[in-house]
């Protein structure tokens, strides 16, 4: 290229690694079978020749770019990339206005927009009458849940299509095919190559760095493990507090509980904290996992909770989280029950359904000679005056079918509050006879 101020010329800039081994047609991306497989979504619609709009959902660097330009290049089909992040509705126009124009000259255009979850709803609406009357053919990429971030309109006209994170066979590919281009083997022994294979955390872009990186290195003999991490920082995984990550996690928390797991609950307790998430945030969640699902089945798994979330407060970080940890070890390996939970919502939607009912009239409270009149407490039996304690009596309004919501378990503490309802029970049928 010309130097400007004189007739020197100045060399080229290489092109970093990842852009010299972008893919140049879809059989040479690595992964994401479940949408380029011979059966999959995309490959059924180039086959027939019906490409429609599309939102690719996936975690960065596993190829969202790359296919949608791939797409445009298979399906003859011109090619804008923008990026919601830095488009305004002024740029917007002069797109659709281009697309306009391409579409009267018989071209057709693919507009692939990244993080296209970032545009608002009155943004997102703009598109609707382009995707319509076939001005563009819209690519979204997002890293976030299109069913959370994304209008209904945009997503009922485009099909949703996830990528995942690269395995470590597919990252084993990729530093290959790297090997290939850079036309030399990178200097690691083996555990140190599957460490930098798992440092990146399923993103090819950031693998291809780190080989770019490493292949630079002058270095005698192969490096191990240890070497290998002083001299490269681990990606941290991804985790968005607020975002679709953070949901993600917590319930597979719950769910590990619930399971009776401690092992794979203690790691997604780890994975959140790893993550930066607040200690505060999942000692609520904890707590609310003994009242959700062990319940009356071990009534002191509430106070375990309560007493480590005040551990925490009063320790603070990083040795407060012990704390936590042991409430989670102590609520998986608790009995469960959910009991109480389904008989909730079950009194709250009864509840809902007879809720102008008065309740009888002989468990009101004649507080009144007026009140008396009308029968208040009239007939009302003091239950500790009757035998065992149990008077048997009708507590539900006039006229009520009595329900029975709550239907304890046959575990933990929980199997003798059994035992008292079917006594309970017995001596209601009796005192009914």
């Amino acid at each position: 290229m010309a130097d400007l101020f004189g007739d020197q010329t100045v060399p080229d800039m290489p092109r970093p690694l990842a852009d010299r081994l972008r893919p140049q047609t879809l059989a040479e991306v690595i992964g994401q079978t479940q949408v380029l497989g011979p059966d999959a979504p995309l490959t059924v619609m180039l086959g027939a020749g019906a490409l429609s709009s599309l939102i690719f959902w996936g975690p960065p660097g596993v190829g969202k770019t790359t296919i949608a330009r791939l797409l445009a290049n298979e399906t003859d089909l011109h090619f804008v990339q923008i990026s919601a992040i830095f488009t305004g509705v002024p740029d917007l126009k002069k797109v659709f206005e281009g697309a306009r124009i391409r579409r009267q000259n018989g071209q057709g255009t693919l507009l692939f927009v990244d993080e296209i979850h970032r545009f608002n709803k009155a943004q997102q609406d703009g598109f609707l009458p382009h995707m319509e009357d076939g001005t563009i053919l819209l690519v979204g990429a997002t890293t976030e849940n299109p069913s959370f971030e994304l209008n209904a309109a945009v997503l009922s006209r485009s099909q949703v299509l996830v990528l995942e994170r690269l395995d470590l066979a597919d990252m084993e590919r990729l530093a290959q095919r790297a090997e290939k281009e850079l036309d030399r083997a990178l200097p690691l022994d083996g555990p140190a190559r599957e460490a930098l294979l798992e440092m990146v955390d399923g993103d090819g872009r950031a693998l291809l760095n780190l080989i770019e990186q490493v292949a630079a290195w002058k270095v005698e003999g192969k490096l191990n493990t240890n070497t290998l991490s002083t001299r490269l920082m681990r990606r941290a995984a991804q985790y968005d507090k607020g975002g679709d990550a953070h949901y993600n996690l917590i319930s597979a928390l719950n769910k590990s509980v619930r399971g009776s797991d401690p092992d794979a609950a203690l790691y997604w307790f780890a994975r959140m904290l790893e993550g930066g998430e607040d200690p505060r945030f999942l000692a609520r969640r904890i707590t609310r996992m003994a009242v959700e699902d062990i319940g009356l089945a071990d009534p002191n798994a509430q106070a375990v909770c309560l007493q480590c979330w005040e551990t925490y407060e009063r320790l603070g970080s990083p040795e407060g989280e012990l704390a936590l940890a042991q409430a989670v070890t102590y609520l998986a390996l608790a009995p469960k029950s959910n009991a109480t939970y389904v008989a909730y919502k079950a009194a709250r939607n009864a509840a809902k359904q007879t809720g102008s009912q008065p309740p009888p009239k002989h468990i009101l409270n004649g507080a009144t000679s007026l009140m008396k009149d009308q029968g208040y407490g009239a007939g009302y039996a003091y239950d500790h005056d009757a035998e065992d304690g149990f008077s048997g009596q009708n507590y539900f309004p006039d006229g009520m079918k009595r329900p029975v919501l709550y239907v304890p378990v046959e575990r933990g503490h929980e199997r003798e509050l059994k035992k008292r309802l079917d006594y309970f029970a017995k001596l209601r049928a009796k005192r009914g006879e």
